[in-house]
């Protein structure tokens, strides 16, 4: 029987360490693969009439996502909305696919400098027990709402695999579909998860800059680069059918990252061709410890950047969460981004009446309920979907066939 209980940091210490669960093939590296690094294409200058044939591009590749990521777009918003509209509706129809975030933990050994429940942080920190997470999976029921996304820190004795297994577990009882955005884990570890009804991972690599990278992850486990790019494929080779990437839009320079997030969604697309693939555009908001990002993005380099990687990936769900405020929001909505946060939580619980207080791990910006913000898309002729898929299709998914590749797709 799985312990719910949390135990001791010192057994923590003591009996678990990360690095030796989790492997990667160049643990501790610095350096980009050469399958991730976007170089040659982020070193390119462009004029406005390269822009011009790219937002027209016919078949988009690579050079077609730098041309529209350059700062000579940014004078070609209009087009590049149009046409981002126009695939939208092509291949997600007027509808928004909604889900929820439910953090069962802030307790988190890692050393992030832009993080409000990093380590060093004085956090209220607290955890969810059994009878809070049912609480909050009846609030959250009580919504109708039928995609979640549990969320902690990095691993820690109050939050470690054996106590997601039991969450998930309890969750996929009261939800269909059941995701997590936690801290790397093995590929059997994803495993004993995708049995007990996870079906999707989200993971954030923060930023695919090596340098920023060891800066802005002062300590802890996720100092480790490699075995983070490592762990979406670890996932799904686990049993996850879906993987959600992005990079913090705000840590280093925002094209080089998101030129790294259009090849790693390539690559995970070609080596896990069964498997459903989504990118986040999250930007640094505010939180304890007051950071301010070096590369700011706007928001009209995030319309810029969400037109883009439309234009660029047609069929991958483009996602947009409460960090953002409504103007955004409503903004986005349909012209380009096919599925949104709504009624989140950034507090452990805060959905239900009894959870205890804590700090949260970010600010959010849109605090609309659930009526209000589904009126707003229905006002701009968007159906929002709070369920598309049964979970009877819970089962873990096999991509075992799959033979790996090290280079590029074409």
């Amino acid at each position: 029987m799985t312990d719910f209980s949390p135990q001791s940091s010192q057994r923590h210490r003591e009996e678990n360490n990360l690095c030796a669960s989790v492997a990667s093939s160049v643990a501790g590296g610095k350096e980009l693969p050469d399958w991730l690094n976007p170089e040659p294409w982020l070193n390119l200058e462009f004029s406005a009439a390269d822009v011009q044939r790219a937002i027209g591009a016919d078949s988009p590749n690579e050079k077609t996502l730098a041309a529209l990521l350059s700062p000579a777009a940014a004078e070609f918003l209009e087009p590049m909305a149009q046409r981002a509209q126009a695939i939208t509706r092509r291949h997600f129809g007027r509808t928004m696919k909604l889900y929820t975030p439910l953090y069962l933990s802030n307790f988190c050994n890692g050393g992030c400098l832009y993080c409000g429940i990093a380590a060093d942080r004085r956090a209220k920190r607290a955890v969810l027990n059994e009878a809070q997470l049912r609480h909050e999976m009846q609030a959250i029921k009580a919504m109708h709402l039928e995609e979640l996304v549990l969320l902690t820190g990095e691993r820690m004795p109050e939050a470690d695999v054996p106590y997601l297994e039991k969450c998930v577990s309890i969750a996929a009882e009261y939800i269909h579909n059941v995701n997590i955005e936690v801290f790397p884990m093995a590929e059997a570890e994803y495993r004993r998860l995708a049995d007990v009804g996870c079906t999707g991972v989200t993971l954030y690599q923060e930023t695919y800059d090596p340098a920023v990278y060891e800066k802005m992850h002062r300590w802890g486990d996720k100092r480790d680069f490699s075995a983070r790019i490592d762990a979406p494929g670890r996932a799904l080779r686990g049993g996850m059918r879906t993987i959600g990437i992005g990079a913090l839009l705000g840590l280093a320079d925002p094209r080089h990252d998101l030129l790294c997030v259009y090849r790693h969604a390539k690559y995970l697309l070609k080596n896990y061709w069964q498997a459903g693939v989504s990118i986040s555009f999250p930007r640094i908001r505010p939180q304890l410890g007051g950071f301010q990002p070096d590369h700011p993005v706007n928001e009209k380099m995030l319309a810029q950047f969400i037109f883009a990687l439309r234009i660029c990936l047609p069929e991958i769900p483009l996602v947009l969460s409460t960090r953002e405020p409504r103007r955004v929001r409503d903004g986005m909505a349909g012209l380009g981004i096919s599925k949104m946060s709504v009624a989140s939580k950034t507090t452990v619980g805060g959905y239900g009446s009894d959870s205890e207080d804590s700090t949260e791990q970010f600010e959010i910006d849109d605090n609309r309920d659930i009526p209000e913000f589904c009126a707003m898309l229905r006002a701009k002729g968007i159906e929002p979907v709070f369920k598309n898929w049964d979970a009877a299709y819970r089962e873990p998914a096999r991509y075992a066939s799959q033979k790996l590749t090290s280079s590029f797709p074409a």
